[in-house]
């Protein structure tokens, strides 16, 4: 079966649905952190969002999918081949490439192509997953039971933007940015602070209690092994419609304003649950920003700061001795006490 499983057929995970469509609609929101049990639909998400999405512009002879819109961050071979001439380009689907728990450094940051260096005496470099990831997802599963040196080498890549290695002869530098999107059971470790810190939003899910939710869900599941050609056309419509609406929020997004009231709600919650730092701020009102160009309005209003603010911030509470109520509990109790904007 080559075709994704239909993001719009997804049954309940709204709170996942609805975070990986904002960063969809912006990336700079950061990536998407999904803590939950096995088997509730996590990397399958992910899979059906970047099939989703409309496939993108890259320069054709590109190993690393330079944008040509965006000269200012291509790798080192585009700018040597563009002097004078203008780049042929293509379109590509978006990426989603999978990091796995034993990989490799060189198979994640890229290494010397050994049998190109053997048969002709040249040094080439063969790039690694995070070049194939460029402008696409980088899916790590148990993201929290990763190494530490893979945990660092992420954390540069994802604070600058590109992937620079220098090693065995060579010095390459190439962009490598993308939506880290992770996903892990926190009762088999936690998160290092230092990576925890650079997913924008983290959602929870759990296995449906109810049991028309669950029969709905298997229901869906079976026709699309049973019958995927046939699922995927009765899908298509609703499909193509939010193809649409993401197009239209990106383009609508630089036309979305954020009120002082909305920036002073965000900052006064933030404050009241005592996060580290203005991430917490930033990463509300850009997450609200892309939900009301999402909903087609043209102001951050409540209750788009509402309903994103546990996504938001509930990774980045610090854990309190005397209150052993559960970080959405306590965003929930806040956001109730603040009550609308001022």
């Amino acid at each position: 079966m080559s075709a994704t499983f239909p993001f719009s057929a997804i049954v309940g995970q709204d709170e996942l649905k609805l975070a990986l469509l904002c960063v969809a609609i912006d990336p700079s929101i950061g990536g998407v952190l999904i803590f939950g049990e096995r088997g509730t639909g996590k990397s399958t998400a992910v899979r059906a969002l970047a099939a989703l999405l409309p496939p993108m512009r890259v320069i054709d002879s590109c190993r690393y999918g330079c944008d040509p819109r965006q000269r200012n961050h291509w790798c080192d071979e585009c700018r040597a081949r563009a002097v004078g001439v203008r780049p042929e380009t293509r379109l590509a689907p978006v990426p989603v490439i999978d990091l796995p728990l034993g990989a490799t450094e060189d198979r994640v940051v890229g290494s010397l192509d050994l049998e190109q260096a053997l048969s002709s005496g040249v040094r080439v470099f063969e790039p690694g997953l995070l070049a194939q990831a460029n402008r696409g997802f980088l899916y790590i599963d148990e993201v929290n039971l990763l190494e530490d040196h893979l945990v660092d080498l992420l954390i540069d890549v994802a604070a600058s933007g590109e992937n620079v290695v220098e090693r065995e002869g060579l010095s390459v530098r190439h962009p490598a940015r993308f939506v880290l999107v992770g996903s892990g059971n926190p009762e088999e470790g936690e998160l290092r602070p230092q990576l925890l810190d650079r997913f924008g939003l983290s959602v929870e899910i759990r296995t449906p209690a109810q049991i028309d939710l669950r029969v709905e869900i298997v229901r869906r599941r079976d026709q699309y092994e049973r019958e995927p050609q046939q699922f995927l056309a009765a899908w298509r419509e609703p499909e193509q419609r939010l193809r649409r609406e993401i197009l239209a929020a990106r383009k609508a997004l630089a036309h979305v304003s954020v009120p002082d009231s909305a920036l002073r709600w965000a900052a006064e919650l933030c404050s009241r649950l005592g996060t580290d730092g203005l991430r917490g701020e930033l990463t509300l009102m850009r997450t609200a920003r892309a939900l009301a160009a999402l909903r087609g309005i043209d102001s951050v209003g409540h209750a788009e700061l509402v309903q994103i603010s546990a996504a938001t911030l509930r990774h980045r509470l610090r854990r309190d001795p005397l209150d052993e109520a559960g970080s959405t509990v306590r965003i929930e109790r806040a956001v109730a006490e603040l009550g609308g904007l001022a």
